[in-house]
């Protein structure tokens, strides 16, 4: 785990294999995504790290229903019960009710690359296997605002998931992107705003629609689910991933 301080209440952390996002307000956080299963502990140290205790956090936001997102938020729960909140169109995939994930298959057709072999072989540890129900997630709709440490305003951008939702931080410039806009990832070599690989996407002929709905924010920070921190106009980051 691995804390990076972005501005003075907001922090982006490396998982093991995927970001997660802390939010801080007086003593009130604010957390999006929570890594695998395996990063609970990661997790939990983060919040330490703040000089907070889980027990702070007063809401989570779920970018989207991966396990790389979501992994450990169950844990979380059964220490801290807190409302979890994810756009309206994610809520079936946390429920159970339908799949929007690469499967076994489509990562271990691709195991003869050494960069997938090795993260594959990273994320099975981590819990990648693992079924995620989330039912009592609480729905958002596009725009909404809630009022939690940040303001974080929805803002639906689906294609790599049906509900997929990144969430601008009130004032700040700051936009948590999630999948929708990744600047790094262990099986590219690439660095830089990026679209994930097309097989980890339920739509990625609508990725670029997803980029569209984020041109419209005013932000000049990513936030992404994975990879660094990018600083710039966000317009200029959308522009490098679409190339």
């Amino acid at each position: 785990m691995k804390l990076h301080q972005v501005m003075t209440n907001v922090f982006l952390v490396e998982g093991i294999a995927s970001n997660w996002v802390l939010v801080r307000d007086g003593r009130d956080l604010t957390l999006i995504d929570a890594g695998y299963p395996k990063d609970i502990d990661g997790l939990v140290a983060s919040v330490a790290q703040l000089g907070h205790r889980i027990e702070d956090i007063r809401g989570v936001l779920i970018t989207h229903a991966h396990v790389d997102h979501i992994g450990a938020i169950p844990a979380l729960l059964a220490r801290h019960a807190v409302p979890t909140y994810a756009g309206e169109h994610e809520l079936p995939m946390l429920e159970g009710e339908r799949h929007e994930q690469a499967t076994t298959w489509d990562v271990i057709s691709r195991c003869w690359r050494p960069r997938v072999a090795k993260w594959a072989v990273t994320i099975a540890r981590a819990g990648a296997r693992t079924s995620i129900q989330l039912p009592e997630t609480r729905a958002l709709q596009a725009d909404s605002r809630l009022d939690l440490p940040g303001a974080p305003r929805a803002a639906a951008c689906p294609g790599h998931t049906s509900g997929h939702t990144a969430y601008l931080l009130g004032e700040t410039g700051i936009v948590v992107t999630g999948d929708a806009l990744i600047t790094g990832h262990s099986i590219v070599a690439r660095t830089g705003p990026q679209l994930v690989p097309a097989f980890f996407s339920h739509a990625p002929a609508q990725m670029n629609a997803g980029l569209d709905a984020l041109a419209r924010l005013d932000a000049d920070t990513v936030l992404p689910g994975h990879g660094p921190v990018w600083r710039g106009p966000l317009t200029t980051a959308i522009e490098q991933a679409r190339n």
